[in-house]
């Protein structure tokens, strides 16, 4: 029976825990488990190797790199001996046994540091046994870049490159990306021209703002850029969206805008917070093209239209919207005068001051309009607005697409000091 000193007993504590981290991938936490049981001594066997290189930093030199090519050899000697009594799968299983401590516990392994004698222990023990005739380098490679491994990955890139395999370094992209392992993706990338950046980065866009931000640096086009606003409208990734904005032309979001939101709706997971916010901001940089835009889908008998989208956009963004803003304003102000001249209070409406006045009928919509904040108001909400400020003397015209700052500025005009807000409004 195998000693279990206490540090090795603090990994299958550990393992325990990265399994309960694939949240949801049951069929992989069963695989994994199956494997630490079948694999343990092997497993633990890597990790002993490793941790006699991490305790001897200062014998690390001529000597350590002798010691472990001696072990190679006598690994390679054993092999040799065993001859056709280890089978291939033999070897496709002791390749996965060495590679799974180094994929479940990536953060305890730097293969790279003290001259790179831990990464040439690795990869001479993996060489060996992909000589032998271990086949299972390319799902090793694709469960390495999972969980970010970054020089394991590495490793395997140049035995596969030795030995003439096939790894699959696009779709081993996209399990980086998925999980936000920005190291593993610079690696696949520069050491294994991974080429394929659509699909990671329509993923990422619904997932993970600092992953699009890499895949932007890197290079993308407007459709990509576009197809990538999308998918974070859609999944409500209001961060990821506002930093796609800037980075997308006018001229193209304008001829795309329409298609845009559609896509969005169809395709939203339940909330469309990501199609309001697009609106909210402005994203076409003109607020009669924006709400052109929302008025035309609203209006749109299109069957490929989401009735959701469409609903939303008539009762919040179309021009029927303001204009039932605007008789909602005209209801609230005919109510407010009945309590001002007929009410029974024994507190007289017309004792009190007229910004308390103010306060009182129009503080509400006033807190509301803040709140919202963005460039644009919706369509209803800016229908009230142009109501209460016409109330108050205004002379913007109701027609007018007067910037909804000014009518608030005019509204605060007419307020008590200690009422209006100080928060900013984001741009």
């Amino acid at each position: 029976m195998m000693c279990v000193r206490p540090y090795q007993q603090s990994i299958y504590f550990r393992l325990h825990e990265r399994l309960q981290e694939c949240n949801g991938a049951e069929v992989l936490k069963a695989d994994a488990a199956a494997k630490a049981q079948k694999f343990s001594e092997w497993a633990l066997k890597c990790i002993t190797l490793h941790s006699r290189c991490q305790g001897n930093i200062d014998m690390i030199g001529h000597y350590s790199a002798m010691e472990i090519q001696l072990q190679l050899s006598a690994f390679k000697t054993f092999l040799d001996l065993a001859g056709e009594s280890l089978t291939g799968k033999d070897f496709t299983e002791a390749f996965d046994a060495a590679c799974f401590p180094l994929t479940l516990f990536s953060s305890s392994f730097d293969l790279g540091r003290e001259s790179g004698i831990q990464a040439t222990a690795i990869q001479g023990l993996l060489g060996l046994l992909v000589e032998g005739g271990a086949d299972n380098v390319n799902q090793c490679f694709l469960e390495a870049s999972r969980f970010g491994s970054t020089e394991l990955v590495r490793i395997l890139l140049k035995i596969a490159q030795r030995n003439s395999l096939d790894v699959d370094v696009d779709l081993a992209l996209g399990f980086a990306s998925h999980n936000c392992k920005i190291n593993t993706m610079e690696c696949l990338v520069e050491e294994g021209n991974a080429t394929a950046f659509l699909t990671p980065l329509l993923k990422a866009a619904e997932r993970c703002l600092e992953v699009v931000q890499w895949f932007v640096r890197r290079g993308c086009r407007d459709m990509e850029l576009c197809l990538a606003l999308t998918a974070a409208t859609a999944s409500s990734q209001v961060r990821v969206a506002a930093y796609l904005l800037p980075q997308i032309p006018k001229h193209v979001l304008a001829a795309l805008s329409i298609e845009i939101l559609k896509a969005a709706g169809e395709r939203h997971t339940g909330s469309l917070d990501g199609v309001e916010f697009l609106l909210r901001s402005d994203f076409l940089g003109d607020p009669v093209s924006t709400y052109a835009v929302a008025d035309s889908i609203a209006r749109s008998e299109d069957q490929s239209v989401d009735p959701h989208l469409r609903d939303f956009l008539k009762e919040h963004w179309s021009g029927a919207a303001f204009s039932d803003g605007l008789r909602q304003g005209q209801d609230y102000y005919l109510n407010f005068l009945r309590i001002f001249r007929w009410g029974e209070s024994p507190i007289s409406l017309a004792d009190i001051q007229a910004p308390l006045r103010v306060a009182i009928a129009y503080l509400p919509l006033y807190r509301e309009c803040v709140q919202a904040g963005g460039r644009l108001l919706s369509q209803r909400l800016r229908g009230q607005l142009v109501d209460a400020v016409g109330r108050l003397g205004s002379r913007k015209g109701p027609e007018e697409m007067c910037p909804f700052r000014e009518l608030l500025a005019v509204l605060e005009q007419h307020l008590p000091q200690f009422s209006i807000t100080t928060d900013s409004i984001y741009e």
